[in-house]
């Protein structure tokens, strides 16, 4: 009787073990909802609610993905991942505060698609990049905040925020590349009606703008302590104040 007792003992306890691993994995494609719930395992049948309830069961380099409208909320990113919509209502509405903090490591890189920011009039930031090495910001409407739309500031050196396809508007700045080094590359996106600037770029930093409009912002282009911007190839609509350093021609 002892006998069996010692053998069952290590088995239980074996499985207690492997039974918390399960629990705790964490899975490359993760799902969240307008209907959701962050106590759910973020699979397909049992999305989470929020991408923070998400982050935490989604793997490096894995990618969350929205299935149906809904708002989302804020969420800090410290590892390298992909946040998706595809033509459904992905919503990050804050107050007093930033939408997207990316704090990421040296080789991260974050991918936003299809988002939707909203500000309230009191949020601090859309996209907040304190470090990390790439950020893309794809498809993304980012209003109402009393910072910038898009705020590259990575500490990590010569860190590049890539927005494509976006709209940037009613915002106190549009796009700002701070930090060392640091390079904004704005293409196909409208930064309008935004009441400082539409794009700056502080010393050290680039800003490069390609097929966009940047208009009805007073300043339509700040360079402060030498920052640089640079428009790639003669296919830009900016008004307001501020020129470009020079131009890049499609080779």
């Amino acid at each position: 009787m002892k006998t069996r007792l010692y053998l069952t003992i290590p088995i239980i306890c074996a499985s207690l073990v492997l039974g918390a691993a399960t629990l705790h994995a964490q899975a490359t494609r993760t799902w969240v909802s307008g209907v959701g719930d962050d106590a759910n395992p973020c699979s397909r049948t049992a999305p989470c609610k929020t991408f923070a309830g998400a982050i935490s069961k989604t793997a490096i380099a894995g990618e969350i993905n929205v299935l149906d409208p809904g708002g989302f909320g804020a969420v800090t990113i410290t590892k390298s991942i992909t946040i998706r919509a595809d033509h459904v209502e992905a919503g990050v509405l804050v107050s007093g505060t930033n939408g997207i903090v990316v704090a990421g490591n040296t080789t991260d890189r974050v991918v936003l698609e299809g988002l939707d920011f909203e500000g309230s009039g009191s949020g601090i930031n859309g996209v907040s990049v304190t470090s990390g090495k790439e950020v893309y910001v794809i498809r993304c409407q980012i209003r109402h905040f009393t910072g910038n739309g898009v705020n590259m500031a990575s500490s990590t050196s010569g860190g590049h925020a890539f927005i494509n396809d976006s709209f940037i508007l009613f915002n106190a700045g549009g796009v700002n590349a701070a930090g060392t080094a640091n390079i904004a590359s704005i293409t196909n996106t409208n930064i309008l009606s935004n009441t400082s600037f539409a794009v700056q770029a502080n010393g050290g930093c680039i800003v490069g703008v390609q097929t966009s409009v940047l208009n009805n912002s007073p300043t339509g282009i700040s360079k402060l302590a030498g920052g640089q911007a640079i428009s790639v190839g003669p296919s830009n609509l900016v008004t307001g104040t501020g020129t470009f350093d020079s131009t890049i021609n499609f080779q």
